[in-house]
């Protein structure tokens, strides 16, 4: 998705106006998880950029869109543009640590 939303409506409370672009993006990241993953990806992961328009659009966290759209506002933006772009995720195993303390080891006192 890539979209410039209007922050600001003729009649319209711009808290409202608000409420409905963070519950627009919140419906597609739910309606994009929803998707079937193919074989050999764990998850949709997205890359995110969020800014008044396009061509200043910085790359922010996907828990952190709503935030940055919400600090968009409180600027006195008349729109804020949002980028969102699904992409396949894999999950990357931590290496267990070796050489630590056995903990189900003898531990005999002195």
């Amino acid at each position: 998705m890539k979209k410039n939303f209007p922050l600001q409506a003729e009649g319209k409370h711009p808290d409202r106006v608000l409420e409905a672009v963070k519950h627009e993006i919140r419906k597609y990241f739910k309606r994009e998880r929803s998707r079937d993953v193919p074989k050999g990806v764990d998850f949709w992961d997205f890359d995110c950029k969020v800014g008044l328009n396009a061509d200043t659009a910085e790359v922010v966290r996907v828990g952190a869109v709503i935030e940055a759209v919400d600090a968009a506002a409180k600027t006195g933006a008349t729109s804020v543009y949002v980028e969102i772009l699904s992409k396949h995720g894999v999950r990357v195993l931590k290496a267990q640590e070796s050489g630590g303390e056995d903990r189900l080891g003898d531990h005999s006192e002195s």
